[in-house]
């Protein structure tokens, strides 16, 4: 398997931490908080595998691209990027030693940081 970073994927997210389109959640919050797959398969159907593509950090090219299974380190809902799934998808990353997106996972967690550290009374 050869997973890569999806670099637009990674700035689609840094454009939405920059617009605030953000959800400064717990640690652990994502398995509550990921698209389950027929939310997946909703957002698909209504916007293509063009845009479902934009939420997952890694791509894996040995796999079609009309896919789910192409798309890898998911970090979002398909509207706000959620600090559970960029941290999550910094974890995974580290462990299965995906460097590149570890490294965009942990820039997208520092950018995370800034907001929670500057928005009173979290």
């Amino acid at each position: 398997m050869s997973v890569k970073l999806n670099r637009r994927s990674y700035e689609h997210a840094r454009k939405l931490v920059e617009d605030r389109k953000v959800v400064l959640d717990g640690r652990d919050d994502w398995s509550e908080h990921q698209p389950s797959a027929a939310q997946e398969n909703r957002f698909i159907d209504e916007h293509g595998f063009g845009e479902y593509k934009k939420w997952y950090l890694g791509i894996d090219d040995e796999v079609g691209e009309d896919r789910k299974g192409r798309y890898k380190f998911p970090y979002g809902d398909f509207e706000n990027v959620h600090r559970c799934g960029v941290l999550t998808a910094e974890s995974r990353a580290g462990q299965y030693k995906y460097l590149d997106i570890e490294q965009a996972a942990a820039h997208l967690h520092g950018m995370l940081d800034l907001i929670y550290a500057t928005k009173p009374g979290i």
